[in-house]
């Protein structure tokens, strides 16, 4: 599933493709005729990210545009003209010269103010949003008795984080992921929110996850693949910092990375 940086990505994307322009849109594959019909001819007035959501606002309209990609949905670009779509197009918008395509997403919809608020509510702060109430973050999750690897995947608690930023996140905080939240130390969850801030601006600029600090990579140059991660996925390995092997998993049904030795199980500064 793709984390809170590739979405706001996206959303800058298409802001500055569409917005301010009239679109077409279809449900070639018809699953979303009706809500397609509604947008069509209409002009796209802002697309904003919220952790793992897009919500696309048109002129005349109070409902939204709602997408969560989930884990198989991705969009498909280019130039006009389109191509005639193949396979299971949910929804495709054309206009200035552009087209978008979109498969395979959890959730296309239309959602009336008061749903998007209910969906707003269930969402913690996002890190890369200039309104993220990072001290919100640190109070619920100090209070809580969850370990804090689970807290960071909780899109309830800080949305936008997923698995790649968890491992990595906790690693360079040093911090077991199996302490509880309320075990931490408010200086401690302070700092993971900044890191995560950080780390997470970083990935809208660039593209991409890039989380180890230059002194461990071994090399200079652009950041290879191999190097850009201290544990994501690299179990069995030897960590890269103290040679301990990295240990993997199952936490928030999700593959969870961490070195036993770097992120030792005992009690951070309550700070």
């Amino acid at each position: 599933m793709p984390e809170g940086h590739t979405l706001h990505r996206i959303a800058l994307a298409h802001t500055a493709t569409y917005a301010g322009h009239r679109v077409r849109a279809d449900s070639p594959q018809g699953r979303f005729e009706g809500g397609a019909a509604v947008l069509d001819g209409r002009t796209l007035e802002r697309v904003d990210a919220y952790g793992k959501h897009l919500l696309y606002g048109f002129d005349g309209l109070d409902d939204a545009l709602h997408i969560h990609l989930g884990l198989y949905g991705k969009f498909r670009e280019g130039t006009l003209p389109a191509p005639e779509p193949r396979g299971a197009v949910r929804l495709r918008l054309q206009g200035d010269g552009h087209w978008t395509e979109l498969r395979g997403a959890t959730a296309v919809e239309l959602l009336t103010p008061p749903e998007q608020d209910a969906l707003l509510a269930r969402l913690g702060p996002d890190p890369l949003r200039s309104d993220a109430d990072g001290g919100g973050f640190v109070a619920t999750a100090a209070r809580s008795r969850q370990p804090v690897g689970g807290i960071l995947m909780d899109q309830a608690k800080i949305a936008g984080v997923g698995n790649v930023y968890r491992a990595e996140v906790l690693f360079r905080a040093g911090l077991d992921p199996y302490l509880p939240g309320r075990d931490v130390g408010e200086a401690a969850l302070g700092a993971v929110w900044d890191d995560v801030r950080t780390l997470m601006r970083a990935g809208v600029r660039s593209g991409r996850i890039v989380t180890t600090r230059p002194a461990d990579r071994g090399r200079g140059g652009r950041v290879r693949r191999e190097d850009a991660h201290y544990v994501y996925r690299r179990a069995g390995l030897p960590c890269r910092v103290c040679g301990t092997e990295v240990r993997r998993a199952v936490m928030a049904g999700r593959n969870l990375f961490w070195c036993p030795v770097c992120q030792p199980r005992r009690l951070a500064s309550a700070g």
